[in-house]
């Protein structure tokens, strides 16, 4: 946090890494705080140009003076359960309609991705996070 400094707001988004743009959600969000939208668009499309389109959370602390900070998230969970599992979505109604698989592997890897931003101390109790995730979408868990 920037010293002397009050925080007007604290917005959270989900923007894809390295291809954001002023348009909606980003630039309503920030415009009504006054925020410079260009400026923030350019310095979250260069720290997150590695991910390239893949979804991110990214938290900004708007201050009293319209400057800002930002904080960029690992990516949701079932963004990455997703990719693992190779699917465009999940299942509608995930307790009759199985839509994929992921190996126990692939949720082991994916919970050690978010370590950061769970909050669970073990990488076991993050792996059932994840798991639980990877149920409520309708994707089986193998080993």
């Amino acid at each position: 946090m920037a010293k002397g400094k009050e925080i007007k707001a604290t917005i959270r988004l989900q923007a894809p890494g390295g291809q954001a743009t002023p348009s909606p959600p980003i630039g309503p969000a920030l415009g009504q705080h006054g925020v410079n939208i260009g400026q923030f668009v350019q310095q979250f499309n260069a720290s997150t140009s590695s991910l390239n389109g893949m979804l991110v959370t990214v938290v900004i602390s708007v201050y009293s003076d319209r400057s800002f900070t930002y904080e960029v998230k690992s990516p949701p969970a079932a963004v990455l359960l997703k990719d693992a599992a190779g699917l465009a979505k999940g299942s509608g109604v995930p307790n009759r309609d199985k839509v994929g698989t992921v190996a126990t592997a692939q949720v082991r890897e994916i919970a050690e991705k978010k370590m950061a931003d769970l909050n669970t101390p073990s990488v076991d109790a993050a792996m059932r996070q994840i798991a639980g995730t990877a149920r409520s979408m309708g994707i089986d868990v193998v080993d």
